[in-house]
């Protein structure tokens, strides 16, 4: 219970600290990369926190083949990134993320392993990687923000935190919704990330 709560007050306490460095004057949006459009810009940014947005990365993701590459639309001065997935393999019509900028090797691998078109095959890679060692890792405790849904009109939110190879054993939280609190999805795997409440 000890580690638990020490786990959950760390994620409250990062998250008041971001909150905190937001408050005051805005600062101004950071300026664009050549070429890029703010239109593309601002509709990467409907995910971002409000604090977080004006100083956020935003990067274009482009399917190369069977790779991904990306380039980047707006430079940031926090470890924010944000980008449009609408309409990607296996992703909803509407689809805006945004994360760490650490973990854009991991969102590389799942559009990659995503662009098989297949859920079933998708997941078998995935599985694959997995018993492997070879799932990248999500930073510890990085966010996940998404705006999703058939169309940009209606999105639904939804955020949650990464904790890679957590179980109940280790963070004291349970692993399934049952309880009605805070609970970890896909258990001890890389893709372990906790779920609240509605979400």
């Amino acid at each position: 219970m000890k580690r638990t709560a020490v786990i959950v007050f760390t994620v409250f306490a990062a998250s008041a600290i971001v909150m905190a460095q937001g408050r005051g004057a805005p600062q101004p949006p950071e300026p664009l990369e050549p070429g890029a459009s703010q239109a593309e810009v601002d509709a990467a940014l409907v995910a971002a926190p409000a604090q977080l947005r004006n100083q956020a990365t935003v990067i274009k993701w482009t399917r190369n083949g069977d790779t991904y590459s990306y380039t980047t639309l707006r430079k940031g001065n926090n470890r924010l990134v944000c980008y449009d997935r609408s309409g990607f393999p296996e992703q909803q019509p509407y689809s805006i993320e945004c994360t760490n900028m650490g973990n854009l090797d991991r969102v590389k691998q799942n559009l990659e392993v995503e662009a098989l078109g297949d859920r079933a095959k998708s997941n078998a890679k995935f599985d694959e990687l997995e018993k492997e060692g070879k799932r990248v890792k999500p930073e510890f405790g990085s966010v996940f923000y998404h705006a999703m849904g058939n169309s940009k009109e209606n999105p639904r939110m939804h955020v949650t935190i990464a904790v890679p190879g957590a179980t109940q054993a280790t963070l004291g939280l349970p692993e399934n919704g049952r309880g009605g609190g805070v609970w970890i999805m896909n258990a001890g795997t890389t893709t372990a990330h906790l779920m609240t409440p509605g979400e």
